[in-house]
């Protein structure tokens, strides 16, 4: 076994629009914890993702395809039930447009409000059935979570947020990322939350 000198690191790409990313994020915590590794949110517009890579959501990659589609929710439904996710929904207005999600989202964390941003925003999307890229909607659930709701949908509309977002967006096509959730573990890319394992192999490492 190597002995290591620093606490790895986990990064995970996100965007509030994916219920992968939710899945992910319900299970990472206590993996990085089990293995005393950092963990750090990437954020990243996934439609700013796809044009840049010239990928789609599955539900369009996939349609053609035979099995492919009902597969990937078998897989969904494995992954909920091993992990006790029983909150999980799938949101009625798939897809949201998650600009002031994510726009947000960097404003949170400039506020030091990261961490209570993304447990509200994803229970709002992925068991609560919110619409989220209503504004009015938005701030009364940033409200109802502690936070200032009308503070943060105007934070959506500043230039340097916007700006963050974007080059946010762009470095994570240079490192590789496709879509999400990708992770990098010390650099090292995975995808899919199916990797969950390979990655705790190369913590156990």
């Amino acid at each position: 076994m190597v002995i290591r000198m620093t606490r790895p690191l986990i990064e995970l790409l996100f965007d509030f629009g994916s219920p992968n990313a939710y899945l992910v994020w319900q299970v990472l915590p206590d993996l990085a914890a089990r293995h005393d590794a950092d963990l750090r949110v990437v954020p990243c517009l996934l439609g700013g993702l796809f044009k840049r890579t010239g990928n789609q959501a599955p539900m369009l990659a996939f349609a053609g395809i035979k099995g492919k589609l009902d597969y990937d929710m078998l897989e969904t439904r494995r992954f909920i039930a091993r992990h006790g996710l029983a909150r999980f929904r799938m949101n009625p207005h798939f897809p949201v447009n998650t600009l002031l999600l994510m726009r947000g989202l960097i404003a949170a964390r400039h506020r030091g409000e990261e961490a209570a941003y993304i447990a509200a925003g994803l229970a709002a999307m992925w068991e609560d059935e919110r619409k989220m890229d209503d504004p009015d909607t938005f701030v009364a659930v940033f409200d109802a979570a502690g936070l200032d709701g009308a503070a943060l949908l105007a934070a959506t509309q500043d230039a340097q947020i916007k700006a963050e977002l974007v080059a946010a967006t762009e470095a994570a096509a240079a490192r590789g990322a496709f879509g999400i959730p990708t992770l990098w573990v010390d650099g090292e890319i995975y995808f899919g939350k199916e990797r969950l394992a390979q990655i705790e192999d190369q913590l156990a490492t």
